[in-house]
């Protein structure tokens, strides 16, 4: 018997609502490594995958949103654990998609799995950090604190097709949102690949929704979808985001404009409170007694 066999090569498909359909179109494009190789067909996303993804995402909020922030977190340091379990199929993948050295890329994937390990640890201490107890003159409690905004749309940075990723997309759903994430568009197959991590952890089916193909193609719905509450344009050029951060305004969505990042540096808690809204109850504290002394 012959030794030589064919390959069986990967077909990569979106992710949506838990599931994983090829685009409605029935389109796909090239992805090519660094020096024009290729290496995979990848799903060419339709205005009708974006929509879809948002139905998925707003499906699945209520249940995201009302668990518990332990319980967010428990959930997401899974995605890290299976993470880890995959680490030489994604030092691969991103080695082709950014250019990299085995060891380069492989210190990328270690730190992405660190940066997912970070924002898991984040989902029960950020309403200490930003809500809390404010004084006022009467006899009331005033809580403030965080709750998320609803579905946002990520545009992921085109250059960091992993880190980078990772980086805009775990702080919106660690706070409650969910995402519908349209992956850089040369080099999406780590995002890809993401998703079919995520379909193996405890995360809920629709609180993440991975598109592939032209980002412009796909933001543009996104950003005038109604039902679309915030928009993160970390993968958008200039022109680009002006375009969409004027669609963004017709229902006021809170867009986060990109800017430059260094990815490898410590993040912060930015992309965490960037969408996130802050509820503030009045609450009378009583009176004790015939004198009338309150709490």
């Amino acid at each position: 018997m012959s030794d030589a066999r064919l390959s069986v090569f990967k077909t990569y498909k979106l992710y949506v609502g838990g599931k994983f359909p090829r685009s409605e179109s029935g389109r796909v494009y090239e992805v090519t490594d660094s020096k024009g190789k290729w290496l995979a067909n990848a799903p060419l996303s339709s205005r009708k995958d974006a929509r879809d993804a948002v139905v998925a995402a707003r499906k699945a909020f209520g249940g995201w949103s009302g668990a518990t922030a332990y319980n967010r977190g428990q959930v997401l340091y899974r995605v890290a654990e299976m993470l880890e379990g995959r680490r030489d199929q994604f030092t691969r993948e991103v080695a082709d998609a950014e250019g990299l050295s085995k060891s380069k890329a492989a210190a990328v994937v270690d730190a992405t799995i660190d940066r997912w390990v970070w924002y898991a640890g984040w989902t029960d201490k950020i309403a200490q950090v930003v809500g809390g107890g404010n004084p006022v003159a009467g006899p009331f409690f005033n809580l403030s604190s965080p709750e998320p905004t609803g579905v946002v749309a990520v545009l992921a940075p085109q250059e960091s097709s992993f880190l980078g990723l990772v980086s805009v997309l775990a702080p919106v759903i660690a706070t409650g949102n969910t995402a519908v994430v349209a992956a850089s568009e040369k080099a999406p197959l780590p995002a890809l690949s993401l998703a079919e991590v995520l379909a193996t952890s405890d995360v809920p089916g629709g609180v993440v929704n991975v598109l592939s193909g032209r980002t412009a193609e796909i933001a543009a719905p996104l950003a005038s979808h109604q039902d679309v509450n915030a928009i993160d344009l970390a993968g958008a050029d200039e022109v680009l985001a002006k375009e969409l951060e004027i669609a963004a305004a017709d229902n006021l969505k809170r867009v986060l404009r990109p800017q430059p990042v260094d990815y490898a540096e410590t993040p912060g808690i930015d992309r965490l409170t960037a969408f996130l809204e802050t509820k503030t109850v009045w609450h009378p504290t009583g009176s004790l007694g015939a004198s009338g002394s309150s709490y």
